[in-house]
């Protein structure tokens, strides 16, 4: 209320607002609210953001303990944000400024996968120049390998190689306690790791990258693209890239010595990948699939220290610290919204976070607490099948369970469909009872091999090879993987000569 006495010639000086501190409980020139977290994405706290960014990295690989001082670490690295913020973060935590050392040495593999998405020969050129000059900056062993090696790969890289037990806590310690006393012994107080590269050549398998001069082969590439058009659906085309894509990278890391593989999934992929497997039949997988660690392929164990960060937080971080990326069109780049369950699944979860903003942290919580435990048909551990494509357990059994009414029922239905559809007999048969005979002895053996692999994958697997309008395309491979695991038993070994 107005009172007597007042002086109302002009407005009262006021103090200039206090500079807000990093950590402050209050920012008073914006108004918001809460701890210097919640507004990490504000530009004024630039160096804020940097160092929660940092920490939460670190503090990642700090909890989980899965990888031992010295240890060699492939860096999978696509091109995208999340990949490249991944690479980045290890470049920095390598540096010699950098508070806490990473202690690993890292290598970084690209795959090109312009022929399964249908570049052009001279755009994959392009491409592959600017992935060759960012990977020459980061100083660290590169490996560039095209999707189309998956058809030269051995049989054993879809064997499960035999592990070593988990390292405890008490391991982890006296690596380290070992890792420090070799370093005091060596006298080298600015320790200069060898993932630097410094004054270190490039191997001379990283020199040239493959797809380019006559190699791979243009059968190979022909092939491939003959392989992914045959594909009726994208959604078996996305989960087809992705197999193919982890055999190449693990079969990569076990023949240089790697036994860890990073990848950059964020925790949006991660709440999408979780949503979109259970709709594709792959619910007894989710811990693997979205977890921290993946030890399905045994020696080769794939991390994801990037699975805290949202796409929003890489977004921000690789703009602000001009993190360096390489766009290349993906195998669902202007594909409409339901054209796969991948795209849809994408597009119900985004829009949903944009009206709950919470949606993805609940997601990715829930996934956080799934355990990795082993069906009480498959207890006997990692002897017991798996499956040919996705080096999963094997979640079909002969019992009366859901799955294998699922899969028996689908099938059944599958080979019903041409006899309904009446299609014609082959000229050579039905002139002879003999010819008759041997005709259809040699459909029902190709169609017994089939069968054999078919039964060799798992419920999601299956689905997906039904798509292919081909059949098993993938017997290069998968084929010789089948045979040896049938001959296993048969084989001598030096335990058996002994």
């Amino acid at each position: 209320m107005c009172q007597a006495g007042e002086d109302y010639a002009g407005p009262a000086q006021r103090e200039p607002p206090p500079v807000p501190r990093p950590g402050s409980d209050r920012v008073s020139g914006l108004g918001l609210v809460g701890r210097c977290r919640a507004v990490s994405f504000c530009i004024c706290y630039r160096d804020c953001f940097k160092a929660f960014y940092v920490h939460k990295f670190r503090a990642m690989l700090g909890k989980n303990r899965l990888i031992f001082p010295g240890e060699k670490v492939l860096l999978a690295w696509s091109g995208g944000p999340s990949s490249s913020s991944m690479v980045w973060q290890v470049l920095e935590g390598l540096s010699q400024g950098s508070a806490k050392r990473l202690r690993f040495v890292p290598g970084v593999i690209y795959v090109d996968e312009g022929a399964a998405c249908g570049q052009s020969l001279k755009d994959r050129e392009k491409t592959l120049a600017e992935v060759k000059l960012i990977l020459q900056n980061t100083g660290f062993p590169w490996h560039v390998v095209a999707l189309e090696e998956v058809f030269s790969l051995p049989p054993s890289v879809l064997c499960c190689a035999s592990q070593e037990p988990a390292g405890t806590e008490e391991a982890y310690k006296m690596a380290v306690d070992s890792f420090l006393q070799q370093q005091h012994v060596l006298g080298v107080e600015g320790y200069a790791s060898p993932a630097q590269g410094e004054d270190q050549p490039h191997p001379s398998h990283s020199q040239e990258p493959l797809g380019m001069a006559g190699s791979p082969i243009a059968a190979q590439t022909e092939a491939l693209s003959r392989l992914f058009s045959s594909i009726r659906t994208l959604t078996a085309k996305e989960e087809l890239l992705q197999t193919l894509r982890t055999h190449l990278i693990v079969h990569v890391a076990r023949t240089h010595g790697y036994g860890k593989v990073m990848t950059g999934e964020s925790c949006t992929r991660l709440a999408i990948k979780l949503m979109t497997n259970l709709a594709l039949g792959r619910g007894a997988f989710l811990a693997w699939d979205t977890g921290f660690s993946d030890e399905r392929h045994g020696d080769v164990v794939l991390v994801r220290p990037m699975r805290d960060y949202t796409l929003k937080e890489v977004a921000f971080y690789n703009h602000l610290f001009g993190v360096p990326s390489v766009f290349t069109p993906a195998i669902d780049t202007k594909a409409p919204e339901k054209a796969s369950i991948h795209r849809l699944m994408e597009a119900f979860i985004l829009r949903l976070q944009t009206l709950f903003p919470s949606t993805v942290s609940t997601v990715y919580r829930t996934s956080e607490k799934l355990v990795k435990a082993p069906r009480d048909s498959c207890a006997t551990g990692p002897s017991g099948p798996n499956c040919l494509l996705c080096m999963c357990t094997l979640d079909i059994d002969t019992a009366d369970s859901a799955t294998a009414f699922g899969a028996q029922s689908s099938s059944h239905l599958s080979q019903m469909l041409p006899a309904e559809a009446g299609m014609p007999t082959p000229p050579n048969c039905g002139a002879g009872e003999g010819q008759a005979q041997s005709c259809h002895r040699g459909v029902g053996r190709r169609e017994d091999v089939q069968a054999c692999i078919m039964e060799q994958l798992c419920y999601g697997c299956r689905v997906n090879m039904k798509d292919l309008v081909s059949g098993l395309v993938l017997t290069a491979v998968s084929l010789r993987a089948w045979v040896s695991r049938e001959i296993q038993e048969y084989l001598i070994t030096d335990d058996d000569e002994e």
